[in-house]
């Protein structure tokens, strides 16, 4: 392919991994996130709504964006096929989906980060439906 670059970065799991503490973790999932419990089941969860403005610009549109983190029971990422009992994920614009095949009842915990929480305004409802 004529003027094609291809760039490849390989992350390694312990020299490109930054480490959540468990005090890190368990302020995530009792005061930043918002959570509910998936009982065993498919899920099928989105941003049904809504975005994030994290500049004070106003005429820079927000992103519909939110980062997910899965754990306490069992359950498959659809898109892994992997069983596993904690994870993360992104939802990334209106169209992304994760589709989760629930094992085990497992709590899932929702939220955004910044590095300046001033201008942040904004907000992104997701839909969890079991099918």
């Amino acid at each position: 392919m004529e003027g094609c670059t291809v760039t490849d970065l390989k992350v390694d799991s312990k020299h490109n991994c930054f480490v959540l503490d468990a005090a890190t973790m368990q302020r995530i999932q009792e005061e930043t996130g918002v959570s509910t419990t998936l009982e065993p089941g498919t899920y099928i969860i989105r941003i049904r709504n809504g975005s994030f403005n994290y500049r004070s610009d106003v005429a820079h549109s927000g992103e519909p964006l939110v980062m997910l983190w899965m754990y306490g029971g069992r359950f498959i990422n659809k898109k892994t096929n992997v069983e596993i009992e904690a994870s993360w994920s992104t939802l990334n614009g209106d169209d992304d989906t994760l589709t989760l095949e629930v094992l085990q009842t497992c709590n899932l915990c929702a939220f955004f980060f910044d590095t300046y929480l001033e201008d942040n305004n904004g907000e992104v409802t997701i839909s969890v439906v079991k099918i």
